[in-house]
């Protein structure tokens, strides 16, 4: 299953460069993206499809790829956190809270002077002290409980939404506020070569840290009386979880909007097909989300051609039934009917 999922992963790229509303031939694209890779050269005449390829389409489905595989780790890594399936990592509130930073650079101008990186920097710094404040309202003597944890998050995500709310109200109408809107429900229409190394840094060691504590993961599943018997100190665990999770989503959550639903489905989906040993959903999920999330990505662009969706209303679309229908068969938390 992985082998395939890798293969779709490299057939799903391929394609994602290729469809898109300018239209450009296969062999092309594959002229260009291979002089792109060797740092070949290309005719005048093809400057523009070259800089399409090679500079807008490409660094945006890798970074949709990487996205979808962060996304969907730290769903497996909250899930576990809360024992609940039906949990994402927007459930911290750290997604509201990265909105705040990027909606204070896109209505107001905030942090003007670092140029380009602006509107990620602003993100990020705003997601991590949104971390740093629901980790802090949260704890209790006792350490993190999953309770706490959903309910702090849900709180404070209202208020960081209240904030953002009034930015946008309180900020000129016009491309300032389309801006927002796009970034708030999710897009990847502003991709960059810059931004795809650090979110792939962020996601890949997030996962190993993740894949390395499978087996903990397996035992917290089971309630923290049995796996404290098993030799795991679950408050501790669960910080190490919230931290980790905080980052990465955080990361992903900078270059890329808040896209929801990803860290919601593929996780549980995953499960139904090879089980809940986190060691297999922790192989399989990233590969799926980043395919997911890839096509998500492609379908954005073509319905509406030469006009573009957010993709998180594409993901919306797909999730809301299947989160009813997670409802409906009363998957709650793991094993629950």
């Amino acid at each position: 299953m992985l082998s395939g999922l890798l293969l779709l992963l490299c057939v799903s790229l391929l394609c994602g460069v290729g469809l898109g509303a300018a239209g450009i031939g296969t062999a092309d694209m594959f002229r260009f993206l291979w002089a792109g890779a060797t740092g070949g050269t290309v005719h005048a005449s093809d400057a523009a499809a070259y800089t399409i390829v090679w500079e807008i389409r490409l660094p945006r489905v890798v970074l949709a790829a990487v996205v979808g595989a962060g996304l969907s780790a730290v769903g497996v890594a909250v899930q576990a956190m809360v024992r609940n399936a039906l949990a994402d990592p927007f459930v911290l509130g750290i997604s509201s809270g990265a909105a705040v930073g990027a909606n204070a650079v896109i209505l107001l101008g905030a942090f003007a002077g670092l140029g380009v990186w602006a509107l990620s920097a602003s993100a990020f710094v705003s997601a991590l002290a949104a971390m740093v404040l629901v980790y802090a309202v949260a704890r209790s003597p006792h350490g993190l409980t999953p309770l706490r944890l959903i309910l702090t998050g849900t709180a404070l995500a209202y208020g960081f939404e209240a904030v953002t709310t009034v930015m946008v109200f309180g900020a000129a109408r016009g491309e300032a506020a389309r801006s927002a809107m796009m970034w708030l429900l999710g897009s990847l229409g502003g991709a960059t070569w810059a931004q795809v190394p650090l979110a792939a840094v962020t996601v890949v060691a997030g996962w190993v840290w993740l894949r390395r504590r499978a087996e903990s993961l397996n035992a917290l599943t089971m309630g923290d009386e049995t796996s404290a018997a098993l030799g795991v100190q679950p408050a501790r665990l669960r910080r190490e979880l919230f931290l980790v999770t905080a980052g990465v989503t955080g990361t992903v959550v900078a270059v890329s909007g808040a896209i929801g639903f990803v860290g919601l489905m593929v996780p549980h989906l995953v499960r139904m097909l090879v089980g809940a040993d986190h060691r297999r959903v922790l192989a399989v999920a990233p590969p799926a989300g980043a395919v997911l999330l890839v096509w998500a990505d492609v379908l954005s662009r073509l319905i509406l051609a030469p006009a573009e969706l957010p993709v998180g209303v594409i993901t919306a679309v797909v999730g809301v039934p299947a989160f009813l229908l997670l409802m409906r068969r009363g998957g709650y938390a793991f094993g629950g009917r």
